[in-house]
């Protein structure tokens, strides 16, 4: 890892600079974990995040960004000027979390753990954010370049990273820089964007009676042979690619031939070559899979017929470790005494870095476990020093005035 760069480092001037700022933010600490629980109590299952995007609109707005606005995906967008009429950089945090409306969002609190569905992911990204606009206010903190706070929609699973995509698309202007809060920690620099894509593939024939019927093609055997193909694939171990058959079924009784079976798979890669290579793949597989159920169905019977729908296309990327956004999130994390982890993984990142726009995603402070589940935790070890981090490096792309 590198060593942290001498005393000319334009990211440790800005630290250095924002030391106040990270005293204010760790003396306010109390205020943003009671803000984290709030918005982690306003529900926001992926595509019906309204109810949240619309009280972090009014929060922006008490800070100070009159411009804040809810865009056609949903995502909630402001502004902090700058001085200057440069380009832009873009933080964002998404809105979104796993839980169905009807999940309780109840949370306990243990002296600095809270527990609770989503309190982490992304509760501490959202509530980071708005520490950090608060202390960016243009008067005690300014910046050269205008800063573009967004909260974003579908950020999880089958999302596909709906808000982003249409964000990055609409902007007026491109921004030089994007940064993602998203959940816990102080150390992951996530520079490599994990692509994936997802797959509904279905199998149809004319069905019939198990008995008087047999011979017809069975549409669940072409899936099964289908999904025993795709489990053999040989996949390469570098990039890391895996391959998923993740769910599976089709049929209406046990005494019926099915008319349908169907399966869905996940495809994931850092390697939008090597996606495209599997899509080819898995598209082979499927054909072969028909035709091989159609050789052995009877004479004069109606052939299966097969489709692959794509249910989500997730791009994928990589920002070099050398490029300056990355040395300067890599030293930024060195000077709270934290250790640098360069990382992939799937968040809104994926976006801009498959677009050609400098971006990383890092965690918002603190601690965090049982993700995605009820039982998800929030710890605020040294809460404050992630948001300094996340300021630190937001602000040196921003350019400190």
């Amino acid at each position: 890892m590198a060593a942290i760069p001498g005393a000319d480092s334009r990211t440790l001037r800005t630290h250095r600079a924002l030391a106040s700022a990270h005293t204010r933010i760790a003396a306010r600490d109390s205020g943003t974990i009671s803000t984290q629980v709030a918005v982690s109590q306003i529900a926001a299952p992926t595509g019906d995040e309204r109810e949240r995007g619309e009280w972090f609109a009014a929060r922006l707005r008490t800070l100070g960004l009159r411009d804040a606005r809810i865009d056609r995906a949903g995502n909630v967008v402001a502004t902090r000027p700058g001085i200057e009429g440069l380009a832009p950089v873009l933080v964002c945090a998404h809105l979104d979390t796993v839980f169905a409306r009807d999940v309780q969002l109840t949370f306990r609190r243990d002296g600095d753990r809270v527990t609770g569905p989503g309190i982490g992911d992304n509760g501490r990204g959202l509530a980071a954010m708005l520490a950090i606009a608060e202390e960016i206010d243009g008067r005690l903190v300014r910046t050269r370049r205008p800063i573009v706070f967004a909260a974003t929609t579908g950020e999880e699973g089958a999302g596909d990273l709906r808000g982003a995509k249409y964000l990055f698309s609409a902007l007026d202007d491109e921004p030089v820089a994007a940064i993602a809060l998203d959940g816990a920690g102080d150390e992951r620099i996530v520079h490599k964007a994990l692509g994936s894509r997802r797959y509904h593939i279905a199998y149809r024939g004319p069905g019939g009676h198990s008995w008087a019927a047999f011979g017809v093609p069975n549409a669940v055997h072409a899936a099964a042979s289908a999904a025993a193909m795709l489990a053999s694939l040989p996949l390469p171990r570098l990039p890391r690619t895996t391959l998923s058959v993740s769910r599976i079924g089709g049929g209406t009784s046990i005494n019926s031939i099915p008319e349908e079976g169907w399966l869905e798979v996940d495809l994931r890669s850092t390697s939008a070559s090597v996606l495209d290579r599997f899509d080819r793949e898995i598209r082979i597989i499927v054909r072969a899979a028909a035709q091989q159920e159609n050789a052995r169905r009877a004479t004069a019977t109606p052939p299966l017929s097969h489709d692959v729908m794509v249910i989500g296309d997730r791009p994928s990327g990589e920002l070099s470790t050398e490029h300056p956004l990355v040395l300067s999130a890599i030293e930024a994390t060195q000077l709270i005494d934290r250790e640098p982890e360069l990382a992939a993984a799937s968040t809104d990142a994926n976006v801009p870095i498959a677009m050609g726009i400098p971006a990383i995603a890092i965690g918002a402070g603190g601690r965090g476990g049982d993700a995605h589940t009820p039982g998800e935790w929030y710890d605020n070890i040294d809460g404050p020093l992630g948001i300094a981090r996340a300021m630190t490096i937001l602000a040196t792309a921003a350019e400190l005035a």
